[in-house]
């Protein structure tokens, strides 16, 4: 034990202390938030990770050590203090404090560490540069709102851990360094010393492992897991992220969607307090796209997609025309209330719409006496009123227009009504709406390797009626596929797999895959499937994101004790670096056309 420490040992935590414990003496320990002097007495916050108590020094009382180190704290200098439970004055109780009703009468203080001026207030209300939060994320962490994210975290892991295992699955881990199987993001890489020229890949998830798992004759495992995926970042992504894994055998979709509902319903009610109502709307993912041109739907409110094609066909409005002759549409939204946006504001959703591939936008302002329009030359005045009436339009309402193929208008006009809905402060962060996404389509058809590539990945089972038309029909074929969607973010997905050789082999042949192509990038998993592959599917939820929702943070950077930068960097560490040539000889690597700060 420190010799700072000796003779003391701490009998309870900083936000433990209450009303119970007057006239009691207690030992504590932890970080001083502030400094306060009021004639003789001086009031220090000390606070841990359990929250914040009020520390009293009496001048009049107080021994001449005890006052000496008292008047040398500064904020962030690390103590100990003993001393005696009393009750604040009734005008003294501070209600927003836990411990506000009681303080501590110091008999004993100790200085165990001192601190410089930090780089910021360690406080809750101050509004900090992210990337200096980031730099000094262990002093972020101090924070209570920011260390309250990570608490969140950790009881939020242990009530699906208890689920699960009640459940009757299996916690397995499984490989960090594994074969890369490129279908998918990128892949981190590791050089291996060993056998020099060649890679493990990070895991994108345990996808692979799990289902030889249910080959092996586990039944049900789960595993809250570290993934890596070399990709873009943004506010709900980062380049290394933590799943909830889970696989099950002999089940449908039904069981796996029954399984998640509960699981989601218990974890909102122990952190949240919150009953959450089940089952789950579920929606197929064209009716989603139609409605609201996103397969991740916020449905907390409508201004859902009208498809107004067939009203403007035959026009000679060249813009619709076009979009309709080549196969597209045209489609509608109605923000509700917004005709009296200024034309600086319409021309910024028009700005937004572009950002999405949008060519532009036209729109109809719904006026008492008529209509202020774009479209005035094309078309008279019954058209336009019947295109008003199509999107329920009132006085006052905006009618914004988007004329192009289908997915560039589902995804312009979806980003809209989020746009408008966040212009109109109509989110409501404390309405949880749940729904499941499912019927997704087995492949997309992906411009740059002019194939279809799997929507989700190569395993995932078609709909019983299309297994026909995998082949013959790629674009029409569905996926027994489902996505669990809360106020527009993506809180997980999963499938039914394939498991039968036959099927298999027909999607492999549908992604343009040979059987030497199969055999070389999944091997290990089409040989264990020769040996009685059970009937299974699985969900994997990201955790982060959950977190993220369940606290209401911006981004899933908050609630992560080290997260990246945009960029993929470690601000605290200063990842990725350099490496001594030395290192890089022993892997075989020999870097080229960049330059290697060797200081």
């Amino acid at each position: 034990m420190s010799e700072f420490m000796q003779g003391l040992k701490r009998s309870c935590m900083c936000g433990e202390v209450n009303e119970s414990m007057i006239g009691k003496e207690v030992v504590l320990m932890g970080w001083v938030g502030r400094r306060r002097v009021l004639s003789h007495l001086t009031f220090l916050l000390l606070r841990d990770k359990t929250g914040i108590v009020q520390v009293v020094v009496d001048e009049n009382g107080a021994s001449d050590d005890i006052i000496e180190k008292e008047k040398s704290i500064r904020s962030e200098y690390v103590v100990a203090v003993r001393g005696i439970v009393q009750a604040r004055e009734e005008s003294n109780i501070n209600p927003s404090m836990k411990t506000g009703k009681v303080e501590i009468s110091v008999a004993e203080l100790r200085i165990l560490s001192e601190s410089e001026t930090t780089p910021f207030p360690i406080e809750e209300s101050v509004n900090i540069n992210t990337e200096l939060r980031l730099k000094y994320r262990y002093l972020d962490l101090r924070r209570p709102n920011v260390a309250s994210n990570i608490v969140i975290r950790h009881k939020t892991a242990q009530i699906v851990r208890q689920f699960l295992s009640d459940e009757g699955f299996i916690e397995i881990e499984t490989p960090m360094l594994t074969k890369s199987t490129p279908e998918g993001a990128r892949d981190y890489l590791v050089p291996s010393r060993v056998h020099p020229g060649n890679f493990y890949a990070l895991p994108q998830s345990p996808q692979l492992f799990k289902q030889l798992l249910m080959v092996s004759g586990f039944d049900r495992y789960f595993q809250i897991v570290k993934c890596f995926r070399d990709e873009d970042l943004r506010a709900d992504r980062q380049p290394e992220f933590t799943q909830i894994d889970m696989e099950l055998s002999f089940i449908d979709i039904d069981d796996v969607i029954d399984i998640n509902e509960r699981l989601i319903k218990k974890v909102f009610k122990e952190i949240k307090g919150i009953d959450i109502k089940t089952p789950f709307e579920r929606m197929p993912y064209k009716e989603a796209m139609e409605r609201f041109g996103s397969d991740k739907p916020d449905v907390r409110f409508g201004m859902e997609l009208k498809n107004i094609t067939e009203i403007v066909s035959g026009s000679d409005f060249k813009v619709f025309q076009d979009a309709i002759d080549n196969g597209g549409s045209v489609r509608a939204i109605n923000a509700k209330g917004c005709g009296s946006f200024p034309r600086k504001k319409i021309d910024a959703l028009v700005d937004v719409a572009k950002t999405y591939g949008a060519k532009g936008l036209a729109w109809i302002n719904v006026l008492d006496e008529g209509f202020k329009t774009t479209i005035s030359k094309f078309f008279d005045d019954d058209k336009i009123t019947e295109i008003v009436k199509m999107l329920d339009g009132e006085s006052g309402d905006l009618i914004l227009i988007c004329a192009d193929k289908n997915s560039i208008v589902f995804d312009a006009l979806g980003a809209l009504r989020i746009d408008i809905a966040k212009k109109l402060d109509i989110l409501n962060d404390n309405d949880f709406k749940f729904l499941w996404v499912t019927e997704f389509p087995l492949f997309e058809y992906s411009e740059e390797e002019n194939r279809f590539v799997a929507k989700h990945h190569p395993f995932t089972s078609p709909m019983d009626e299309d297994l026909d038309i995998i082949e013959s029909s790629p674009e029409n074929a569905r996926a027994k596929a489902y996505d669990m969607i809360l106020n527009g973010c993506e809180l997980g997905g999963g499938s039914i797999r394939i498991y039968q050789q036959e099927i298999q082999k027909k999607m492999f042949k549908a992604l343009g895959f040979s059987e030497e192509d199969a055999q070389e990038r999944f091997g290990f998993l089409l040989e264990a499937f020769k040996f009685g592959a059970p009937p299974h599917g699985g969900l994997a939820f990201g955790f982060d994101r959950l977190i993220m929702l369940i606290t209401g943070a911006e981004s899933i950077r908050d609630v992560i004790a080290f997260p990246k930068v945009k960029d993929a960097s470690c601000l605290l560490t200063e990842a990725p670096d350099v490496v001594d040539k030395k290192q890089l000889d022993e892997l075989a690597i020999d870097i080229k056309n960049i330059e290697i700060n060797e200081n």
